[in-house]
């Protein structure tokens, strides 16, 4: 959602989390997002920065720029790199959520996931792909059985509108968010603000127990 004008629109929908897209090599990249238009977000509305990889000082550096609330990490990034990084920000006196992503797919082993409890707030399960997401694709969420931890996560993968009602059928208290993207852009980075407005309707009269996250990117 780099553009101006399309984040204004969904700023209207009052979506829980929006993010940016700090990894080059997306076709959502937002590195020139127009900071002056971010800084008139309602304070509800918590802004992340979705990361691939990318070095402490980078990430540092779009927390300060953008002033973001989250930070998504979707790459191989490690507990120990973790654990620095929430150091860091703590140390600075900056209050900002972290996410770790994982791709999820059949081989998928849940017990790697221990490693991450103590130093990021969620996970995040997205569909598995060389791209690091952004796919459009659903993983199994049968998969999630395996999930044993207490720790809450934000799925995401591909879910559509079709998808919502099955969402019902997880049951799961862990299920903090729902992360929608692909699914309802008319090109990348630019959000069909009226299917958006539905998905948020649906969601927000079920009980998912759920917020919703809608990637600026």
């Amino acid at each position: 959602m780099r553009e101006g004008s399309n984040i204004r629109e969904l700023v209207k929908l009052k979506p829980d989390y929006m993010g940016l897209i700090f990894y080059p090599a997306s076709s959502r990249y937002a590195g020139n997002a127009d900071p002056n238009v971010l800084s008139d977000l309602p304070d509800d509305i918590i802004l992340t920065g979705v990361f691939v990889n990318g070095s402490e000082s980078e990430i540092l550096q779009a927390i300060t720029k953008y002033n973001l609330k989250a930070v998504q990490l979707h790459g191989n990034e490690t507990p120990e790199f973790c654990s620095s990084l929430r150091e860091t920000v703590i140390q600075n006196n900056i209050h900002v959520q972290i996410i770790k992503a994982f791709g999820i797919d059949d081989e998928f082993e849940f017990d790697i996931l221990e490693g991450y409890l103590s130093v990021v707030d969620y996970f995040l399960f997205d569909t598995r792909t060389a791209a690091y997401g952004g796919s459009g694709k659903k993983f199994s969420w049968e998969i999630l059985n395996r999930y044993r931890l207490d720790k809450p996560y934000f799925l995401s993968g591909g879910i559509g509108l079709s998808d919502l009602s099955e969402l019902k059928l997880l049951a799961d208290e862990r299920l903090y968010a729902l992360d929608i993207n692909s699914r309802f852009e008319i090109s990348p980075a630019l959000k069909d603000i009226g299917e958006v407005g539905k998905a948020i309707d649906i969601i927000r009269k079920t009980t998912y127990g759920t917020r919703v996250g809608s990637k600026t990117e």
